[in-house]
């Protein structure tokens, strides 16, 4: 039998805490497994882009996923598509989960944890949001559970998105992603944005900003200038430089200065000082799915949530 979870029963079982446990266990653990995972897009004679990432791997799981979306920037939701959990004993389905919401939801809680990782400290500090979505959200919250609430200011294209962000977490909406960037200290972007957000010139030393946008080729947040004026971290090098930001500016994998998981393992000291500008700019990583897949399969099992079928009857 296998187990199906919509984005509410999803929602109902996952909880930010554990998640933000689970992904810094997997950040320190992943590069164990000996298997690499792969990352796979293509472009469709439609308006959109198919991308499947298989297979998430960890040690101590006896399990793996396969992930499918399908990326259309005009629809609402933009992402759709489905992560497969499979038993690593005889391949059984185990469950079928929205990969939406598994997706914002690793995605944005482990950017909270890089963001937290690098950002300098400090109770008065201000964060800020372009590009108020899904993703945006769970960096939001993560960073909540990571280090209390915080001054928000937040941009959209979308006005009534951020004014509604901007409610949910008692912020102030921004008239431009610059003025963002000189309100903030901390800066989250999360856009489908084409051409570079914020430069040099739109910010000071001590910032950090964490740049989800980029995540496929031709997508850019951050401009080059920007980004070798910083202190970059990114989730793996070569997938950075071939299709993240480092891809996006045009530059090699050694312009990463390190991992996360290089960070967390104590095999890098990460900012070098206050005075420094950091940048984490992930591209997401199979073993993220399995992560939060499995707890949520555990979860809902433990709980009696989901629907169970029978896709061999």
């Amino acid at each position: 039998m296998t187990l199906v979870l919509t984005r509410g029963d999803l929602e109902s079982v996952l909880d930010p805490a554990a998640c933000l446990t689970a992904l810094r266990d997997g950040f320190g653990a992943a590069d164990a497994v000996a298997v690499d995972g792969q990352r796979v897009r293509t472009d469709l004679p439609f308006p959109g882009t198919a991308t499947a990432l298989i297979p998430g791997l960890l040690p101590g799981v006896e399990a793996y996923t396969v992930k499918v979306n399908a990326k259309f920037p005009g629809a609402r939701p933009a992402l759709r598509g489905v992560i497969c959990l499979h038993s690593g004993r005889d391949g059984e389905l185990l469950a079928l989960l929205d990969s939406a919401t598994v997706t914002a939801w690793r995605t944005g809680l482990a950017a909270a944890l890089g963001t937290h990782v690098l950002a300098v400290a400090g109770a008065d500090q201000v964060i800020g949001v372009i590009g108020a979505g899904a993703q945006a959200d769970l960096m939001v919250r993560g960073l909540e559970v990571l280090r209390g609430r915080r001054s928000l200011v937040v941009h959209d294209t979308d006005g009534e998105r951020a004014v509604a962000f901007a409610a949910r977490y008692g912020g102030r909406v921004a008239a431009s992603a610059t003025e963002v960037a000189a309100r903030a200290d901390v800066v989250l972007l999360a856009t489908w944005s084409r051409t570079p957000l914020l430069t040099l010139a739109d910010t000071r030393p001590g910032q950090h900003f964490t740049s989800l946008g980029a995540d496929e080729p031709g997508k850019r947040e951050l401009a080059r200038d920007l980004l070798q004026a910083s202190v970059v971290v990114v989730d793996d090098r070569e997938l950075a430089a071939r299709m993240g930001a480092l891809a996006s500016a045009d530059l090699p994998p050694t312009a990463a200065d390190a991992t996360l998981g290089e960070i967390l393992r104590g095999d890098h000291p990460g900012r070098p000082g206050a005075a420094a500008r950091s940048v984490y700019a992930p591209v997401g990583l199979p073993w993220q799915d399995l992560a939060l897949a499995w707890q949520a399969y555990e979860r809902a099992a433990e709980h009696g949530i989901g629907r169970r079928i029978d896709l061999l009857a």
